[in-house]
């Protein structure tokens, strides 16, 4: 028992280690640092960049159904090129899970979005959203996204 104590200590020691990113820092800080400049992206309607944080292989589950990135780039290229346009995106209670081996975290949050349509008139709509990162080839990558409406308070 003892030789087992032995063996399994140093690896155990060794495991928090794995929740830091190569730079030193959290994963879960670096994480919640990638989801603000991601929103933040997104808000600005910069398409390039923020379909850069998606991995080729995306999964989203969207309130209209699952699609992937192809489907979903050229959706949301159209949408905004029809002259739609976000003007805020602001999120909040973001909560962040690093994996053991810290190649995978969740991040799940809400977020109130702001567009502008391209009719002229303004909304304002409250989502709540998981988004599962991966680090793949030394780069932090959303792979998964489920993306749903805030349901309405219930009534007494």
């Amino acid at each position: 028992m003892k030789t087992l104590a032995t063996w399994l200590m140093p690896l155990l020691l060794c495991l928090p280690l794995a929740a830091h990113a190569a730079g030193g820092e959290p994963v879960d800080r670096e994480i919640a640092r990638l989801e603000q400049t991601f929103n933040q992206v997104y808000a600005a309607n910069d398409l390039a960049k923020y379909f850069a944080y998606y991995a080729d292989d995306l999964v989203a589950m969207f309130p209209e159904g699952r699609t992937d990135l192809a489907a979903y780039r050229k959706e949301w290229s159209e949408y905004i090129k029809a002259g739609n346009r976000l003007t805020a995106n602001t999120i909040s209670g973001l909560l962040v899970r690093v994996s053991p081996q810290g190649d995978e975290a969740t991040a799940s949050y809400f977020v109130e979005v702001h567009t502008k349509l391209a009719d002229g008139k303004s909304t304002v709509e409250h989502f709540q959203e998981t988004d599962l990162w991966l680090k793949r080839d030394g780069a932090w990558k959303v792979a998964y996204v489920h993306y749903s409406p805030v349901p309405a308070p219930k009534k007494p």
